[in-house]
């Protein structure tokens, strides 16, 4: 591509999350353009169920992308190439000829199916499992999800359709399984795809042989014939193209796909071995480079694909996944704790300490390095005396010290200390959990001007298979500083964490089958 057509064409990413779907359109500076952003809603049918409607999210996504173009002043006929970013492990199953879902999507948060997971441990299947997929067993990843579809969803909701059993139907090749990115593909571009790195997150694909494994397939009676097929995170031959008379009115390439944390990791330009991020969100995920060696974990963590682009060997990553972190804010908002996010770190601010007070945000449980499915939240240490600017606090300090276990964990496994730290996503906002993540993890935590990381990796794996971007080097070029924060000595920083553990302890196995 020339420097003349680079000036006149951009780059869209979509970054589908767990609260909503937003579009971006980058330059080739890697700045973003115009963007634009929706929610949809959050359904918790029962106890610790929760559930997204795929069309809702498909017609938000639409509407993301004409208002984004619009803003920018930019024809779809302009985006070189689109890239997708998703919410990863959440569960779609839809009929192949009319597009259309057979139930809601299961979202990673869903906990349906601990009793399936805890059945797999009791069998003393976990290891195999470990071994070959890279994940600890959890209700968290799709396998269960996509068993628990085929055996629940409600036939009736299909009388329109077909009337058949789902199982018959989904062996005779009639629905699709996919995670969000095979199902936006399919939308825009009618084809049943998936990248390497959503799919190392479904439980049901081998991770060194780069494919769909058979007896995990028969171990949770998933056909191979709803399964899409995998491709590189950035595909030179391109996942399809969107429909020239769809609601673009253009043919665009749709050429990248990355789950959000991996895409989080190719945005911030984590190319190399050792190169480590941590992205706030509704969770926090810390993914941490290992080259093309895929590092066993000893400590709890997951071994997860990272990327891969055309023609290349697998990168793969150390991963520790932190189910509540930015939603911990949002249940203070929730709680009528704080007004707004914003308000939390002048109220954190507002003491010098918790005053022995411990929040562990452990709402769906607890994920690495801990893994108890029955750990719930919990606050300790509280005294009449506690304040609310207290508790705010100590909800800050929670998602410091659950990095810190993880970064303690990362180090065991890797043997690699961390010289810093790239953080993104929306609590990095937040300049004093920002210090504070550096004071209690000991390292630089370094914060980028594009905060949007998670679609920028999008965007890029999508514009180095068309060419827009011709390196890696080229968009280490692009990659700015915003603020580092260097880690103050304290000498209490242990001694608080170690404190940590001990509120930790008391969150484990609350959720026992009594109640």
């Amino acid at each position: 591509m020339t420097e003349s057509q680079r000036e006149r064409t951009y780059v869209g990413a979509i970054d589908q999350g767990t609260t909503g779907t937003r579009f971006i359109v980058f330059d080739h500076g890697g700045q973003p353009v115009a963007n634009a952003y929706e929610t949809h809603e959050q359904r918790y049918p029962e106890p610790g169920w929760v559930e997204h409607d795929p069309e809702e999210i498909w017609e938000n996504t639409t509407a993301v992308i004409r208002r984004a173009l619009a803003a920018a002043g930019i024809d779809a006929a302009q985006l070189a190439a689109i890239g997708i970013t998703n919410q990863r492990e959440t569960t779609v199953l839809w009929d192949r000829a009319s597009g259309r879902p057979i139930y809601n999507a299961i979202v990673w948060q869903d906990r349906r199916t601990t009793d399936r997971i805890e059945t797999l441990e009791a069998a003393g299947k976990d290891e195999w499992i470990r071994e070959t997929t890279g994940l600890e067993p959890d209700a968290y990843f799709s396998a269960t999800k996509i068993e628990w579809l085929l055996d629940n969803a409600d036939p009736i909701k299909l009388k329109r359709m077909r009337p058949e059993d789902v199982r018959d139907r989904a062996e005779d090749g009639e629905l699709c399984f996919g995670t969000i990115d095979s199902w936006l593909i399919y939308k825009l571009t009618g084809a049943h795809v998936t990248d390497v790195t959503n799919a190392s997150r479904t439980m049901l694909f081998d991770i060194r042989e780069l494919a769909w494994d058979d007896e995990l397939l028969a171990e949770f009676d998933v056909p191979r014939a709803v399964l899409p097929e995998v491709r590189p995170s950035s595909d030179d031959d391109r996942y399809g193209t969107t429909d020239p008379d769809g609601f673009l009115g253009a043919s665009v390439p749709v050429t990248g796909a990355l789950g959000d944390q991996q895409a989080a990791l190719f945005g911030q330009t984590c190319f190399d071995a050792g190169d480590a991020k941590n992205t706030y969100g509704t969770g926090s995920f810390m993914l941490m480079n290992t080259g093309t060696e895929a590092v066993s974990s000893d400590n709890g963590l997951l071994t997860t694909i990272g990327f891969q682009r055309s023609g290349e060997p697998v990168q793969y990553a150390l991963e520790g996944s932190i189910f509540v972190t930015g939603a911990a804010i949002q249940w203070l908002e929730d709680m009528t704790l704080i007004d707004d996010p914003a308000e939390s770190e002048s109220l954190a601010r507002a003491v010098d300490t918790t005053d022995g007070v411990y929040v562990v945000p452990a709402f769906t449980g607890l994920g690495a390095p801990h893994w108890d499915q029955r750990a719930r939240g919990t606050i300790v240490g509280m005294t009449r005396g506690t304040r609310r600017e207290h508790v705010v606090r100590a909800t800050l300090e929670s998602i410091a010290y659950q990095t810190r276990d993880v970064a303690e964990a990362m180090f065991e496994d890797s043997g690699i200390e961390l010289s810093d730290l790239r953080v993104d996503g929306g609590a990095v906002k937040n300049n004093f959990l920002c210090q504070l993540q550096a004071d209690v993890v000991g390292t630089d935590i370094v914060r980028p001007e594009v905060d949007e990381t998670t679609a920028l990796g999008a965007a890029y794996a999508a514009g180095l298979a068309v060419d827009y971007w011709e390196s890696p080097e080229e968009l280490r070029a692009n990659w700015r500083v915003d603020r580092e924060f260097r880690p103050d000595p304290d000498d209490d920083i242990d001694d608080r964490y170690e404190r940590w553990g001990d509120a930790v302890e008391r969150s484990l196995d609350w959720a026992d089958d009594d109640g």
